[in-house]
């Protein structure tokens, strides 16, 4: 359900605003919304940033890898709990603090995650398909 609201905004924000959005080829609406939901989940989450890619924005470590990055690397780690935390993150390069941090924030938006490592999983299909493609022509 969408609610309708408004707020006062100082003129150079509402242009930065609009500015932002005409860059971005997206509504001022659209902006607003993202930047409150991304700033709300960072602000409960310090340490996790939103990054644009080809595949749209995600969620990522600060200093690190994308949490769908971290949460597949932990799923595939052997063992069971902390065992799982300190593989993936000897396999990643990475304080087991960090590993952890992605973990919650995964759990905190199970949907975004999974959808996320989705999207990641079909691209990296497509990216096969094409490399076999093009060894194929290659060949010949």
């Amino acid at each position: 359900m969408v609610a309708s609201t408004s707020y006062r905004l100082s003129a150079d924000l509402k242009r930065l605003l609009a500015e932002r959005a005409a860059g971005e080829q997206i509504t001022e609406t659209a902006l607003v919304t993202r930047l409150l939901e991304e700033g709300l989940k960072t602000s409960a989450h310090p340490g996790i940033v939103y990054r644009g890619g080809p595949t749209g924005r995600r969620a990522a470590l600060a200093a690190g890898p994308d949490v769908s990055e971290v949460v597949t690397s932990v799923r595939h780690a052997p063992g069971r709990g902390d065992a799982k935390i300190r593989d993936a993150a000897k396999q990643l390069g990475l304080p087991e603090e960090h590993v952890r941090l992605a973990v919650d924030f995964a759990a905190a938006y199970p949907r975004e995650i999974t959808d996320r490592i989705a999207l990641n999983d079909a691209a990296g299909e497509r990216a096969r398909e094409l490399a076999e493609q093009r060894a194929r022509l290659l060949a010949s």
